[in-house]
């Protein structure tokens, strides 16, 4: 959960709403969050089987008829919102860069953004026993970045910066409401990963109690992290400037404890930023090529590197997408990120989640969701009011991904006689 987020899009979540109040995304995600989690917890804890929500789909709208069909968008979503969850690591790479290199254009940053994730994919091309000890030593700068800025925050703390709302910040209308939207959704984008362990659901001890105590602690935590690291940078820089930084994690420790001080702060960030996107390319790789071995994706991508044994079809279809993507700015990437991974994966899921208890009441439950049905009622309508309040493009793009799945999708079930044919012609 903890990467490359917050110190890029914390500027960007104080802008939606123009002050501090847009601190408020923080607990609205973290509400949202919780919920879904309880939604996650439930079902990773009664299916605990690799593949997260490619398998819950199937389960909750059934493996041969509606849910092969979102089972198979959920995958075909992945080719478009996994590069750009790189490819806003990339970017965020590539801005701290920049704290180092003023003198680059906006366009040489943006070509840096677009390489870095080819050079992922040259790092990625081996055997998975060697990219395993990259990761252990890239993982162990992710915490101590959180870490330093709270350390350095906390006896700065000022509540009348934390307060300096501008006129008229709280006033509940139709803006409010709408700048609340996006804040939530960039919370989000920080906040997500809280269900990645359902995706190693089959190498857990005791799936139906860890799963749900992993998920619900990681979002406590890190939600408190992010409120902590969001309030020293606005305690020390004025959130005005905030909002201009494109560096704050930078910005913030030079100007507590000197230049030298941010500059290991920016190669700190930077290493994190090569962390985040490497291990999302890693692991995103293996989603199409575990969908196309089971016969619901397209078959290329179910090949293996004759040496290394990794799918490779997988992992340079991601990373090219990522370095077209790198080329956009973040306010646009992380927006169609969300928009995307909500209305294909997160609504879908949640809705089925009750269609799984009306379908499988027998089914073994060794989590059942807390003061069920409320949360999973939360889950939907904050999912439809991060769609919502998305902006027109992110949306649009969303629908668009939706759309062009589906069309493949039912041309596919078509030529191979699946669900919806294959039971009109048995009626036939």
């Amino acid at each position: 959960m903890v990467g490359i987020g917050p110190y890029i899009t914390i500027p960007l979540l104080l802008a939606t709403m123009g002050g501090p109040q847009a601190m408020l995304g923080w607990f609205v995600g973290a509400l949202l969050a919780f919920c879904d989690g309880l939604v996650w917890a439930e079902l990773g804890a009664a299916l605990p089987k690799a593949g997260g929500s490619y398998n819950y789909l199937r389960a909750a709208y059934g493996p041969a008829g509606a849910g092969r069909w979102l089972s198979f968008l959920m995958v075909w979503q992945i080719i478009f919102s996994a590069p750009l969850s790189v490819a806003s690591g990339s970017i965020g790479f590539a801005n701290y860069l920049h704290y180092f290199f003023p003198q680059l254009s906006e366009w040489g940053v943006r070509a840096i953004a677009a390489l870095f994730p080819l050079l992922l994919v040259a790092l990625l091309y081996r055997r998975i026993g060697a990219i395993g000890k990259i990761s252990v030593v890239l993982v162990g700068g992710v915490l101590i970045g959180c870490l330093w800025i709270i350390l350095s925050g906390l006896p700065h703390l000022s509540a009348a910066r934390l307060f300096d709302f501008p006129p008229n910040a709280l006033h509940l209308n139709w803006v409010f409401y709408a700048g609340l939207g996006h804040a939530t959704l960039y919370a989000l984008y920080d906040y997500f990963g809280y269900y990645n362990v359902c995706y190693l659901a089959e190498e857990i001890r005791d799936p139906g109690r860890v799963i749900p105590r992993a998920i619900m602690f990681s979002i406590l935590t890190v939600g408190t992290l992010y409120v902590l690291m969001t309030a020293s940078f606005l305690s020390v820089i004025p959130w005005r400037q905030v909002l201009e930084s494109k560096f704050i994690a930078s910005d913030f420790i030079r100007t507590l404890q000197g230049a030298a001080a941010g500059n290991v702060m920016t190669a700190l960030i930077m290493w994190i930023a090569f962390s985040s996107a490497f291990s999302l390319l890693l692991g995103y790789s293996r989603i199409p090529y575990v969908a196309a071995v089971d016969g619901n994706f397209f078959r290329v991508f179910a090949r293996l590197h004759p040496k290394g044994e990794f799918p490779y079809v997988s992992l340079i279809t991601l990373g090219i997408l990522a370095s077209i993507f790198s080329l956009g700015k973040l306010n646009e990437v992380i927006p169609g990120l969300i928009a995307t991974r909500v209305l294909i994966q997160y609504l879908p899921q949640t809705i089925g989640f009750f269609l799984l208890r009306v379908r499988a009441p027998e089914l073994n439950r060794p989590f059942r969701m807390w003061f069920y049905p409320l949360p999973g009622i939360v889950s939907i309508c904050g999912w439809v009011y991060v769609l919502g309040t998305s902006a027109a493009r992110p949306l649009i793009f969303a629908v668009a991904v939706f759309l062009v799945g589906s069309t493949i999708y039912f041309v596919r079930s078509k030529i191979r006689r699946e669900w919806p044919f294959a039971k009109a012609e048995i009626g036939n």
